[in-house]
């Protein structure tokens, strides 16, 4: 049988440390800094160098090899967990290396089983599946650093962060293995007219549910304090507003408040007439409490409260909030994520089908753990925006903070620690958002690689036994 591979055999050990190093690289060189977009498109090369290190003559070599570059890329992205947990960080960038591993050893068993002809179908579906799981559904899920967040953020509109990773994926296999999707003339001219009428149909539905040039904006501010002094708050929304008068809603970080909302800031929301949104905390029992972010309406009372969905494993950060709702705001559906649960899209996923219209964000990023968290941070809510088709408004205790438009553009930010520096912007609040097709096809794709290694680990225990049989 003519295998329609890139190499009739294995590689060997110096390929393989020339793949190794090609993937790490082009990792790093992709994820080099949020000022220049450009550079994700090396991402593919990383693609491409986990694709050939997954080509090994055993299923334990090729996971090794794909554990050494996922943790030579997750540790130097990471650095800064040192900081936080100091030497249990050595085991975290294990934990997401030991996904990369177990993409190339998946990969390589299915070539072993199958053949790289019928491998290279399911590399788009193995790789999304793998990051869907390790990025949502299990314990220590971890989204920061996948595929799709190296990407320029316009670029979701229409995939979505994990389908990015599934065209990335099939855009290597396809390179490598062109032979095995040959197809006749006329099945090609076919295919890509269902292409091009699919791509249409889902661009109308995303334009059009864009707001209209003449919808009124919505202005809103905010400024950046790291655990400020209680009686500091109200002379900093003082400035705010000196600022920025017309600011119709003031945002303060998350943690801005040790508590509750103290009568202080009831009084002067009901003095200044404004709404805000603020980080305290919503004590449950002596020892437990919920991370909220309360809604202070004009009149000095709480108008609405969120608690974090997905609070941060190993942190006292409250427990999981018990619902998650939009709030009626009276410029239209406001929903509010905490910090961290921009990162999954099974939270965000919620407030949208709620019907928000604008999604606020109240984030506690320290200075003290450096530049790079939070340019990794920094690169979450362009996506989001851009997935969805709706503004964002992520305030951050200190830099850096920004307000996005809905498709993923960056209309205002602060610097880093940016200490006391403001954030305003007017965004346009359009009818709702939507979905990106990706929200279907990534839990499709982890479905179908549980599958796949499920009939792997099948054939392997059986030819185990026979063996033991035959001797």
């Amino acid at each position: 049988m003519n295998d329609p591979s890139p190499s009739a055999h294995p590689s060997g050990w110096m390929k393989s440390l020339f793949w190794l190093a090609f993937a790490v690289a082009s990792f790093h060189l992709a994820y080099t800094s949020i000022h220049f977009p450009a550079a994700g498109l090396f991402i593919f090369g990383y693609a491409l160098g986990l694709v050939r290190l997954a080509d090994q003559p055993t299923v334990r070599r090729a996971f090794y090899f794909g554990l050494v570059a996922g943790y030579l890329c997750a540790a130097p992205q990471l650095y800064f967990l040192w900081n936080i947990f100091g030497a249990v960080a050595i085991v975290l960038w294990a934990v997401i290396a030991f996904w990369i591993g177990f993409f190339t050893a998946l990969v390589c068993g299915c070539v072993r089983r199958w053949g790289r002809a019928k491998t290279a179908w399911l590399i788009p579906i193995v790789w999304t599946g793998l990051e869907y799981f390790r990025s949502e559904l299990y314990y220590l899920r971890f989204s920061w650093l996948n595929i799709g967040y190296a990407l320029p953020a316009k670029l979701f509109n229409l995939s979505g962060v994990y389908g990015a990773g599934f065209l990335v994926f099939a855009a290597v296999a396809l390179l490598l293995y062109w032979r095995t999707f040959a197809l006749r003339r006329m099945a090609k001219i076919r295919m890509l007219a269902l292409g091009v009428l699919a791509l249409a149909t889902v661009l109308f539905l995303r334009v059009s549910g864009r707001p209209p040039a003449g919808w009124p904006p919505l202005s809103i501010a905010g400024i950046q304090m790291e655990f400020p002094l209680a009686d500091i708050v109200p002379r900093a929304l003082d400035r705010v507003l000196k600022k920025n008068p017309d600011a119709q809603i003031l945002v303060l970080s998350e943690y801005t408040l040790d508590g509750p909302v103290p009568e202080g800031l009831k009084t002067w929301c009901r003095e200044h007439s404004r709404f805000l949104v603020v980080g305290g905390i919503d004590p449950i029992t002596t020892n437990a409490y919920y991370n909220t972010a309360f809604v202070v309406g004009t009149n000095g009372g709480i108008v609405f409260q969120q608690a974090k969905s997905v609070p941060v494993q190993y942190f006292q950060d409250g427990r999981p909030a018990r619902e998650q709702r939009v709030w009626d705001s009276p410029w239209g559906k406001i929903g509010i994520c905490i910090c961290y649960d921009l990162s999954y899209t099974r939270v965000t996923d919620r407030l949208v089908k709620e019907g928000a219209q604008l999604i606020i964000v109240p984030t506690a990023d320290h200075e003290d753990w450096g530049r790079h968290e939070h340019e990794l941070h920094f690169r979450i809510a362009p996506v989001r925006a851009a997935e969805y088709g709706l503004p964002i408004f992520r305030l951050a205790s200190s830099g850096i903070s920004q307000a996005v438009a809905g498709n993923g553009q960056i209309l205002a930010r602060t610097s880093f620690p940016g200490s006391l520096d403001i954030l305003s912007a007017q965004l346009r609040l359009p009818p709702g958002g939507s979905l990106p097709f990706d929200r279907i096809l990534a839990p499709a794709c982890t479905s179908v690689t549980a599958v796949v290694l499920a009939v792997l680990l099948f054939v392997a225990a059986r030819n185990r036994r026979a063996k033991k049989e035959r001797r």
